[in-house]
């Protein structure tokens, strides 16, 4: 989730109420009109910080607690303050898993996008494959369509599914996930990130090794394309400075910042 003020002096620097200057306004619901220094209404709302209680975490923490997941998201763009508490991760896990009534999130997403979102397609069951196991029959199985298991698992036909070791079940009755337990994973064949349900145990353990890998992989490749647009370089040059910091990135950009200023006092660009 992303903050939408860069400065931090902007923490607690209330924003300038508007000055009504229309006597038929009629302030937006949900807000508080106090008056101003010249006599005119101010409108009181979650972008206006005279209203000192939303600039206070605990009263914050109180607010955001009761918003969806998507109302969440949002709340994370109004300010500093507003992000750090949105951004918290008990309460972006609380608000996946309230209205499904999840027991538990096990897992860490690749990418913070992932608590933008909890519909039922967020989430899946998996299925270990076993001889005589076919897309038709767990369709039937699983109450949902052949092309809805085919599309969640990337399969262009039905022969796909004997080169796999399970399959992802998209979630058609909610019921199944009231105090269950999902577990966060980035599909190597779905090639998206779901919460995963698993009705018998749980995740293997070598396949949880595999996808973490892939995962951090994947993290690495985004911190270095970062830096190379950030540092206006080749993909090589920011993959050597990524190494040299011990994957660092702010520790890299500064070492090639330093590299920079000293080519330059050398005359060196």
């Amino acid at each position: 989730m992303g903050c939408c003020c860069d400065d931090d002096e902007q923490l607690l620097q209330p924003l300038n109420p508007p000055l009504i200057q229309n006597a038929d306004y009629i302030p937006p619901p949900y807000s508080t009109t106090t008056t101003d220094v010249h006599g005119g209404e101010a409108v009181i709302s979650p972008m206006n910080s005279n209203f000192s209680a939303l600039i206070c975490h605990d009263t914050l923490r109180a607010i955001l607690q009761k918003l969806s997941l998507p109302d969440l998201a949002r709340a994370a763009c109004v300010c500093r303050i507003w992000n750090s508490v949105a951004s918290d991760r008990e309460l972006q896990t609380k608000a996946f898993k309230d209205p499904w009534k999840i027991k538990d999130v096990v897992g860490d997403p690749s990418s913070g996008s992932f608590w933008r979102d909890n519909s039922l397609s967020k989430f899946a069951i998996s299925h270990r494959i076993v001889r005589g196991d076919s897309v038709a029959s767990l369709a039937v199985k699983y109450s949902v369509h052949v092309m809805d298991i085919k599309r969640l698992n990337n399969m262009m036909s039905d022969h796909g599914i004997y080169s796999r070791d399970r399959l992802l079940i998209p979630v058609s009755n909610p019921d199944c996930l009231i105090n269950g337990t999902c577990y966060i994973e980035l599909d190597i064949y779905a090639k998206r990130e779901v919460a995963v349900l698993y009705l018998e145990g749980g995740p293997n353990p070598k396949l949880t090794t595999m996808l973490n890998r892939l995962t951090s992989e994947r993290n690495r490749k985004r911190v270095i394309e970062s830096l190379r647009r950030s540092m206006q370089v080749d993909c090589e040059t920011a993959q050597y400075y990524f190494a040299a910091s011990d994957g660092d990135p702010r520790s890299a950009f500064s070492q090639f910042s330093e590299d920079l200023r000293w080519e330059r006092e050398a005359g060196l660009t």
